[in-house]
């Protein structure tokens, strides 16, 4: 397994060992202080991992200030779960990766699956130590900004995977129901493949195989060689597929393009297809 991914059982034996911080980020904001794992730290992906003032990720001095608070170093391991299979966890591990810190991995299938398994939870507060952290500046090589995508459209030196539902894909719908934060058209990025994120996960949630991976994405048309930009509606579930991508897969040139459809769909006078 890559030492981007623990199982459940590697985080029952090894969550509370010193220079390991467990953080639970989830789609339903509530869900931490409902239940979490014992010794994790929870982080807000809405408020704290998002600048507040500007469509963006957060701030390398802000993600300095957040690491900070939940004791995470420089060197500590941080391991990253939530639910929805792991959408937003995979999404913090991006945001941390783009800011330089590599020693941090997903535990394969999430929340759920740690609840499924009737292992023990609290409700507890977290309490932890303040530390010192240290960013870098962010790794455009992981990241792609409009402009970038933009300049893929047409070019067969560049590949971008749509992670959405098919009928996102198609244009049926703009996005899924009750999501209020949308685009004003509908459809894809023309010459997009469609791999839904969905696809890439077994029924318990945890990952599918590597050799299963490389069966999905290369039947539909995804080159391992050449450059490729993941996107979805709003960054998080193409964080997923740029997870496998790049970690399970090993495509060396993947970026998660966090502007996704909402700021696609948005933008005047650029190509639909539907």
């Amino acid at each position: 397994m890559t030492d981007k991914l623990v199982s459940t059982d590697w985080v029952a034996e090894h969550g509370n060992d010193a220079g390991v911080r467990l953080v639970e980020v989830d789609v339903d904001t509530a869900a931490y202080g409902e239940g979490h794992i014992e010794g994790a730290v929870g982080w807000n992906w809405t408020t704290q991992l998002q600048d507040q003032m500007r469509r963006d990720i957060i701030s390398k001095d802000d993600l300095e200030a957040l690491l900070g608070a939940s004791g995470i170093d420089n060197d500590t391991r941080v391991i990253l779960y939530g639910d929805n299979n792991n959408w937003f966890a995979a999404y913090a591990l991006w945001v941390l990766e783009l800011y330089g810190h590599d020693n941090a991995a997903l535990m394969d299938g999430g929340r759920v699956k740690w609840l499924a398994e009737e292992r023990a939870i609290t409700t507890a507060d977290t309490s932890v130590g303040a530390a010192p952290y240290t960013a870098r500046e962010p790794n455009a090589a992981l990241r792609a900004v409009r402009d970038e995508v933009l300049a893929s459209v047409g070019d067969e030196g560049a590949q971008m995977v749509d992670v959405r539902s098919p009928a996102e894909f198609t244009g049926e719908i703009i996005a899924p129901p009750g999501m209020s934060e949308t685009a004003q058209r509908a459809g894809h990025i023309p010459g997009a493949i469609n791999v839904p994120w969905a696809r890439a996960v077994n029924e318990d949630g945890t990952f599918r195989s590597v050799e299963e991976l490389r069966e999905l994405y290369g039947g539909a048309g995804v080159d391992e060689a050449t450059p490729t930009i993941a996107y979805c509606r709003i960054g998080e579930r193409s964080s997923h597929t740029w997870f496998v991508l790049k970690h399970l897969i090993g495509i060396d040139d993947v970026k998660n393009y966090d502007g996704s459809w909402t700021e696609y769909g948005s933008l005047i006078d650029v190509p639909i297809a539907r």
